[in-house]
């Protein structure tokens, strides 16, 4: 018996798998999905076709304005969570002379756009719904679905008066710092001039549809659009379903990530035929959904939510927090799986390492082992349910958790149409999607390929931020970001950004552009309360921080190791992670540290790595 295998039989003697063949099995998997072409297998949502993004089909398309040429404190970009949370705070701080501006027609970011058929959050709603306490509100489920997350955008910009400070349907074209003023000039497709002291980008990482460069794409002749701009008038119904135009319809979806996942079981329901066009299946859990307890949720105290939202954050990390006080899909996968351990450094203890990784291993094929199995249990059709088997470990991909999705691929009008070994669909025609050779004929082709998270900011982001000297944001992000905090770059005196980068990532997102928005509300302020005009990140300041950072990533070798074993995604840049540029990494340590960094920064009062002038 080699030494392998004797540890595996010591350490799990009752182990009902071969670790090594589920192992070989995937990198098989993994290796027949990698294109060499990477992210670039997307195409952006421009040009030719810009539809795909810039149409609006909720809002009133009849609306005009007259342009405006105003002066005012603070301009805010987007209206998305990041958005509204900005202006909330700023509006906590005695700010009120700003104005937010969005490409859409109401407050919602993402959750204005994603009014597909079954959306819903993943992360519990007591975390994720943020402001909870301040406007009073219970949401009605763990999970919220869209139309309530969308009101509750709504109920907060009614709540703190934003609807006043709102320019919906506007488009920023350019940001440009003016020396003479000091100020930004911030243009947009309306013809607005606003001279703004203060410029927040808070666009947020899930604002550009992504579409897959398919050869033939532009060449369909049938109904088409992405699952960010729901066509209810073509499909009928509404969020809960009802998408009885289907009923005639042959309908192909390409995507099987989370959106997929919630809209596949309605049109499933409703379509004629439904063709499901799949390169990798997702991990598909037990959504386990259950109505809010009224009197549990009143009888939490002042601070209930921030606490709530850390102990969760804490529990994903792997610490030692006590009791899990969410207790849902995701903590049990990190309680079961210790993910947290990858990054481990040799020196924490004196715990063996290989073991521990071992551990953790075994665990994640156990885990995954369920999952394969409940899609067995789920699917009566053989050959959909092997299509349907996820071969990666956990957290290759975001999870996903639902109820009604694998047990839709056992109608007679599902198929599950199985792309890996060509890497994808090969092509459209003027009437068909075409993959494994077989052309199959539909009346209408629905992306369900997410949003553009992990590509370049200029992609994401279609307006130039210009700032000292006429200097593009992006040309100083060209080698990676620089900023001071993941919040502010040199160069760019009064503009901030609320992101993902270089700051504390965590799958609720809320509670990271929370602590951001509070954070450049503090800023602003002391700008204020100090008398002065100008503030900026020194340079010093800034390469300290991104010195951190790469630092930091750059401990965290396991977790880079366990992306590059990963199936194509972007967690891992399509298989790519490997060219990621480690500056544009978050803060290794999580979001509950990044946050504890910001406020000991704040306690100390004198901005550090910041001037006034």
């Amino acid at each position: 018996m080699s030494t392998e295998r004797e540890r595996l039989h010591n350490l799990f003697p009752d182990l009902d798998f071969d670790p090594e063949a589920l192992r070989a099995k995937y990198r098989r998997e993994r290796d027949k999905r990698i294109r060499e072409d990477g992210e670039d297998q997307y195409v952006e949502a421009a040009s030719e076709f810009a539809s795909y993004a810039d149409d609006d089909p909720y809002a009133d398309p009849d609306f005009q304005r007259d342009p405006l040429d105003i002066d005012i404190e603070v301009a805010v970009i987007g209206a998305g969570f990041s958005g509204l949370m900005t202006a909330a705070r700023l509006k906590e701080r005695g700010i009120t002379d700003f104005k937010i501006i969005e490409s859409g027609g109401d407050f919602g970011g993402t959750w204005y756009w994603n009014r597909y058929p079954g959306a819903q959050c993943d992360i519990e709603s007591y975390c994720y719904l943020p402001l909870l306490e301040e406007t009073g509100y219970m949401p009605k489920e763990k999970y919220s679905f869209a139309p309530e997350i969308f009101s509750h955008t709504q109920r907060i910009g009614e709540y703190f008066g934003l609807y006043d400070n709102a320019l919906f349907q506007t488009r920023v074209t350019e940001v440009r710092w003016q020396e003479e003023g000091q100020h930004w000039l911030v243009s947009t497709h309306r013809g607005d001039t606003i001279r703004a002291q203060f410029v927040i980008q808070a666009t947020g990482p899930a604002n550009r549809p992504k579409l897959p460069g398919i050869p033939g794409i532009k060449d369909y002749k049938g109904h088409s659009f992405h699952t960010s701009r729901w066509d209810y008038d073509y499909t009928g119904g509404d969020h809960t379903g009802g998408l009885t135009k289907l009923k005639d319809k042959k309908v192909a979806i390409i995507g099987t990530g989370a959106t997929a996942i919630q809209c596949v079981p309605f049109l499933g329901e409703y379509a004629q035929k439904l063709y499901v066009f799949q390169r990798t299946p997702s991990p598909v859990d037990l959504r386990g959904n259950k109505q809010t307890d009224e009197e549990w949720y009143r009888s939490q105290g002042p601070g209930w939510q921030r606490a709530r939202r850390e102990n969760f954050a804490a529990t994903l990390a792997g610490q030692n927090f006590g009791e899990d006080l969410v207790a849902d899909g995701w903590t049990d996968i990190v309680r079961r799986i210790g993910l947290s351990l990858m990054n481990r450094k040799p020196d924490s203890g004196d715990l063996d390492m290989d073991e521990i990784a071992l551990r953790s291993e075994i665990a994640d094929f156990q885990k995954m082992n369920e999952i394969r199995s409940r899609v067995d249990e789920e699917v009566t059709k053989p050959d959909a349910a092997e299509a349907l088997k996820p071969w990666y470990r956990q957290f290759c991909k975001r999870p996903t958790f639902n109820d009604e999705y694998l047990a839709t691929f056992s109608r007679d009008n599902v198929e599950v149409i199985d792309v890996s070994e060509s890497k994808g669909v090969e092509r459209i025609t003027e009437n068909a999607v075409v993959a494994n050779g077989q052309s199959y004929e539909v009346d209408c082709i629905i992306y369900a390929t997410g949003f553009e998270i992990t590509t370049s900011v200029h992609r994401r982001v279609d307006f130039d931020t210009l700032g000292r000297d006429g200097q593009s944001l992006y040309d100083h992000w060209s080698d990676g970001l620089r900023t001071l905090h993941g919040l502010t770059s040199h160069g760019f005196p009064n503009w901030f950004t609320i992101g993902i980068n270089q700051n504390g990532l965590s799958p609720n997102m809320t509670s990271m552009f929370d602590d951001q928005a509070m954070h450049v509300g503090a800023i602003i302020a002391a700008v204020k309360e100090r008398g002065k005009r100008v503030i900026e990140a020194t340079s010093e300041a800034e390469q300290a921080w991104v010195d951190q950072i790469v630092a930091l990533a750059g401990a965290g070798t396991g977790a880079a190791a366990f992306l590059e074993e990963c199936t194509p995604g972007y967690y891992n840049r399509e298989g790519k992670s490997a060219q990621a540029n480690s500056q544009n990494s978050p803060y290794a340590p999580g979001i509950n540290a990044f946050n504890a960094v910001l406020k000991e920064w704040r306690d100390k009062g004198d901005l550090e790595g910041m001037e006034l002038s």
